[in-house]
């Protein structure tokens, strides 16, 4: 059986998607625990330690092992679940986007091979797509980057499926080309990419500004996208408008809270 499944797909929706996948016979698509919609007769479950890659196969059990315990640093769960069409003819599966925002499909053979994304942007891929972790070296990136020393790192030439908050800006990034970009705003990159944190320079818009006190820097060359809405700041904006709760506390980024929108002009 071929490592790397080609499977093919159709994103429907707009503010609410959802992705619906052909399976032809035999071939499979690997996605997170609770990520499924529906799926037509002949489609079997599996559950399974990581992500079923070759790279994992190669190292039998102890290398399953090992790529399943690695998911725990991302907060994701040991195990991961396969879909494959055991029927004769092509079947489907569609998974649902988690929040409002967009699914983008990306294939990784078009980006060299190999994508880092935020932790929790994984939507699902096709059954040989390695999904590994990615240390960010800089004690900055580490520390202030608001995805801490750890993102997800995709590995293959098939088609994977990541989520963007919000709406979605894909752009690609001359040689020595930088962007300035909230950290959470970040959806993914190529390798290529440098990814690093600046401080935000003078101390009122640092404190009273709300924005926080850093701001990601990413410089190409290489392809990124970014999401309108992280998922963090639409979970701010719900707990703000919770009665006995509101606006009082802390606002996002703000080391001052309440007391920086007022100086800010928000109220």
């Amino acid at each position: 059986m071929n490592a790397m499944h080609e499977v093919d797909y159709k994103v429907f929706g707009e503010d609410l998607q959802y992705v619906e996948v052909e399976l032809d016979p035999q071939e499979a698509v690997v996605a997170e625990a609770g990520g499924m919609m529906y799926m037509e007769d002949g489609i079997e479950m599996e559950t399974i330690f990581g992500d079923g890659s070759a790279q994992q196969a190669a190292g039998g059990f102890m290398g399953a092992l090992m790529g399943a315990g690695k998911r725990l640093l991302t907060g994701e769960s040991l195990f991961m679940t396969v879909f494959q069409n055991r029927a004769a003819e092509k079947r489907r599966v569609a998974f649902g986007a988690p929040y409002p925002g967009r699914i983008v499909p990306v294939h990784l053979a078009e980006l060299g091979g190999e994508l880092i994304v935020q932790k929790d942007a994984f939507l699902a891929a096709a059954k040989g797509v390695s999904i590994g972790i990615a240390f960010q070296k800089k004690l900055g990136v580490g520390l202030f980057g608001g995805e801490g020393f750890i993102m997800q790192r995709l590995q293959g030439d098939g088609w994977a499926f990541i989520h963007a908050g919000g709406m979605l800006m894909e752009r690609q990034l001359g040689a020595r080309e930088s962007l300035r970009v909230d950290t959470g705003c970040i959806v993914g990159f190529q390798p290529s990419v440098a990814y690093d944190i600046q401080m935000v320079r003078g101390v009122k818009s640092a404190i009273f500004g709300g924005e926080g006190l850093f701001f990601a820097t990413l410089q190409g060359p290489g392809k990124i996208w970014l999401q309108s809405l992280p998922l963090s700041r639409m979970a701010n904006r719900i707990v703000a408008a919770v009665p006995g709760v509101g606006r009082g506390g802390r606002e996002e980024g703000s080391v001052l809270g309440g007391l920086g929108s007022i100086i800010g002009g928000d109220r």
